[in-house]
């Protein structure tokens, strides 16, 4: 998956304050509420299964086989969701409303953790079922932690990066002005200067949360529902994304852009910088790209140095109402072991354990992961929040009319403030 899993995740109609009301509903599962079912079946030990979207599925299957292989009485089986992450959602938030137990184990988009978590779907991991955090990515653990209660374990991760061609600039720029300020050596070889991923989809809302909080701005705060795009620091991050975009440094044809064209765009020659996802890099560095041998990496930029990437990957969470929780927490341990991660790492999914990231051999391999593991440390995750669907579409449309002078950078603010505050309710 190449955007590993940040490719339309906007969600389908159903509110998630009307779900909200769930914690109190039976389920056929036994016929116990999920505030019940939160306290039992804390020590289940038995098969289980994991469920993840197709797309994926090859990362895990070794996975699954040598833990089979280890554990004949606690066998885990696969359970492929659809390959589009809206259907993905879907199919799981059917199966929980209903209150049932056909995924033991869920590989989530990060952006659905606190949703589910609110809605009482998932075991929180403490107690009996905590899991070490310490060696992971801290940026993983805050996009798996809901009002202060890690509900999922980090499974894989991702963060974009700063693509930028050696033989026309010589070392990644420091910071926004210096990206912009070296577009003229751009016009000059007669290649658009940067292009990303402002089509209006999730790639706009990655894009924009990134120039937000870039610039040290956030889109709601830890409450995950009081909206801050209306700061100062908010505005500014959104207003160098819209001047850049207006100026001509950001090619106009970016509000075509999902993450597949603009790596087409760069591995064809056609632009000097790029922000997308690390899976550019090897399609960059293969026969037959114009760019092969040219290519550099490195973290984001912001107004003073590097920025705050957006993260992406998977959070793995366990159905409250399992019955074998203790099976599907040892489970999770065990993707984050090194021996899967580095696995990971090998097959360009991005890992969340930290020490993966400093192996010479893999370094070696794969050059961009210094750049990745920096970009990492200082990602930030998505909104933490309930209401993501209705967020990330507020972000879109309010971004969108900034970009093409519908709106201007207050008056999408103060707009995509209100929409925030509306889906709160």
């Amino acid at each position: 998956m190449r955007s590993f899993n940040t490719r339309s995740r906007i969600a389908v109609a159903a509110s998630a304050v009307a779900l909200l009301a769930l914690a109190g509903c039976s389920s056929d599962n036994g016929g116990g509420s999920v505030d019940e079912a939160v306290g039992q079946n804390l020590d289940g030990r038995g098969a289980i299964s994991f469920a993840m979207g197709k797309n994926d599925v090859d990362k895990l299957q070794p996975v699954i086989e040598k833990w089979n292989a280890a554990h004949p009485d606690q066998q885990v089986s696969l359970k492929e969701l659809p390959g589009e992450a809206d259907d993905q959602r879907n199919k799981l938030v059917q199966s929980l409303q209903a209150g049932n137990a056909d995924y033991d184990v869920m590989a989530l988009d990060v952006t659905w953790t606190a949703e589910f978590a609110a809605n009482g779907w998932l075991q929180p991991l403490d107690g009996s079922l905590a899991l070490p955090v310490g060696d992971l990515l801290p940026a993983t653990v805050a996009s798996a932690t809901y009002r202060g209660t890690l509900y999922a374990g980090p499974q894989n991760t991702n963060a974009q990066l700063l693509y930028y061609r050696t033989d026309m600039v010589p070392a990644a720029p420091a910071n926004w002005k210096a990206l912009t300020d070296s577009c003229a050596v751009a016009t000059s070889k007669s290649v658009d200067c940067m292009v990303t991923q402002l089509k209006q989809y999730e790639g706009l809302t990655v894009n924009t949360t990134q120039f937000i909080n870039s610039w040290g701005g956030a889109v709601v705060g830890p409450d995950g529902k009081t909206p801050e795009v209306e700061s100062p620091q908010s505005k500014a991050g959104m207003q160098a994304m819209v001047d850049a975009y207006q100026g001509g440094q950001i090619a106009k044809r970016s509000t075509g852009f999902t993450e597949e064209q603009t790596n087409l765009a760069f591995v064809g020659g056609e632009s000097m910088y790029a922000y997308n996802w690390p899976y550019m890099y090897t399609n960059a560095e293969k026969d037959g790209s114009a760019v092969k041998g040219k290519v550099g990496v490195a973290p984001i930029v912001g107004p003073n140095g590097p920025g705050a990437s957006t993260l992406g990957g998977y959070n793995d969470g366990i159905n409250v109402f399992s019955k074998n929780k203790a099976t599907a927490r040892d489970f999770i341990a065990f993707i984050q072991s090194p021996e899967n991660q580095m696995a990971f790492a090998d097959a360009s999914f991005p890992p969340v354990l930290k020490s993966v990231y400093d192996d010479a051999a893999l370094v070696a391999k794969y050059p961009y992961l210094p750049a990745l593991k920096a970009a990492l440390e200082n990602a930030v995750p998505r909104p933490v929040t309930p209401y993501y669907s209705a967020i990330s579409k507020a972000i879109q449309d309010n971004a969108t009319a900034a970009l093409t002078g519908k709106a201007t950078v207050d008056q999408a603010a103060a707009n995509m403030s209100a929409a925030i505050v509306n889906a709160a309710k």
